[in-house]
């Protein structure tokens, strides 16, 4: 029992010791300007081969890439359709995107993907709910 007491106290040592206030450091606000901030979110989207549909509002995430440089959105539908998450270049001022190519990694699972007419469309979809939404589209080809 003793020796129970004596590590507790060691260990709330070391957590006190270990929070030393404002060290010349900023409080995280959590608002972060990323390169393609306005390329970025979470959408919910049909899939179609030519004209028949074979998704139905599936989960889709684009968000900024680890390089921050404004060049590529990171796409990945989450296992929902086809497996895929790939970096696709982009054109933030246009916010459109395409890639030839592209490398998608998922759970040790290589293949390549090309994207064409990639488009953002801001407030350019009127979901079922009748919000005016952003609009997300683009053409997919798998290698596999």
């Amino acid at each position: 029992m003793k020796n129970t007491i004596i590590k507790l106290i060691c260990i709330s040592f070391v957590l006190l010791s270990s929070c030393a206030p404002n060290e010349g450091y900023e409080d995280f606000t959590g608002n972060i300007d990323y390169s393609t901030t306005a390329a970025s979110g979470t959408w919910f989207v049909e899939a179609y081969i030519g004209e028949d549909l074979i998704a139905n509002y599936t989960e889709l995430t684009t968000s900024n890439s680890a390089s921050n440089d404004g060049t590529k959105i990171q796409i990945n539908d989450h296992e929902n359709f086809w497996w895929y998450n790939t970096q696709s270049p982009i054109d933030i001022s246009s916010l459109t995107f395409s890639g030839t190519d592209l490398i998608s990694i998922v759970d040790d699972y290589e293949i390549t993907v090309t994207i064409t007419n990639g488009a953002i469309i801001k407030n350019g979809f009127t979901a079922p709910s009748g919000t005016l939404t952003d609009k997300i589209s683009f053409d997919i080809e798998f290698s596999d």
